[in-house]
């Protein structure tokens, strides 16, 4: 039985996969960790079905309660510390939590550099939003012009969104590898106003975002050619829909030595 702990666990993200944590077989979540629910029963917070488990305030639960993964939806400034933690404790980290910088991404892989611990990040544990990268990284060669759309929640921090930035760093990647180089610059002069051609992304892709409640995780990703259009696009509907992901991460981190940025070594790709 592998013990799995939760960071942020009071998150509408960390709620999720506490209770597919205690759905699943073979996992058992052992902590519970949300400042914000220090000392409460998670019971009062998930509902029936769930172990008799108090949250806690510290980080150092983990230890306490000898979970071997902790799962980190949080925000970047806390997941800093926490997976600095994880690294030093010798306690495996699948990580969700998005607005992890270039920067913060070398220093996760200096932190789990293949000693005591293991770390798997993503930014979309959705299969279909892994699948939807693959497929634009096949398409990317073959079209002239591409633009990305990602819509989420109203109370996403982030823009663009951490998917929406790998989606055009594959798609960059893939153009380059066939020889071709960055997308032309935007001929567009005149910006009545500012920001409507969204943001510059890898390889010059525009990229735009939307927030409106009502809405869970969705991107539309555009591409033109020349009497043609392809539009791929993948939404996420409801938060279990990353479930699998993080599910497949729990188990698989424990074997991955160092850091694995992405779903796609997981499945193969």
């Amino acid at each position: 039985m592998l013990r799995v702990g939760v960071v942020g666990a009071g998150g509408r993200m960390g709620q999720e996969v506490c209770r597919a944590v205690i759905a699943a077989d073979g996992l058992e979540l052992v902590t519970a960790v949300d400042p914000n629910l220090a000392g409460i029963d998670l019971r009062q917070v998930l509902g029936g079905g769930v172990p008799d488990l108090h949250a806690s305030g510290r980080i150092e639960a983990l230890a306490d309660d000898g979970a071997e993964v902790a799962v980190d939806f949080t925000v970047a400034e806390a997941a800093r510390q926490n997976l600095a933690w994880c690294a030093g404790n010798g306690v495996h980290a699948v990580v969700g939590t998005t607005g992890l910088t270039d920067e913060d991404m070398a220093t996760l892989g200096s932190l789990f550099d293949g000693g005591r611990a293991n770390a798997v990040v993503a930014a979309n544990f959705a299969i279909g939003a892994v699948l939807l990268m693959r497929f634009c990284a096949l398409a990317a060669p073959f079209m002239e012009g591409v633009e990305v759309v990602e819509l989420h929640h109203e109370a996403k921090r982030d823009a663009p969104s951490g998917t929406a930035m790998r989606t055009a760093t594959a798609i960059d990647e893939a153009r380059r590898r066939a020889g071709l180089g960055p997308l032309p610059a935007d001929p567009t002069t005149e910006h009545v106003l500012a920001g409507a051609r969204g943001g510059e992304g890898p390889g010059g892709i525009r990229i735009h975002s939307v927030r409106l409640p009502g809405l869970v995780a969705h991107q539309e990703v555009l591409f033109g050619a020349v009497g043609q259009t392809l539009s791929i696009r993948h939404d996420a509907t409801d938060r279990r829909s990353f479930m699998a992901g993080v599910l497949l991460a729990v188990r698989q981190v424990p074997g991955r030595p160092g850091l694995t940025v992405g779903l796609d070594p997981l499945l193969g790709f």
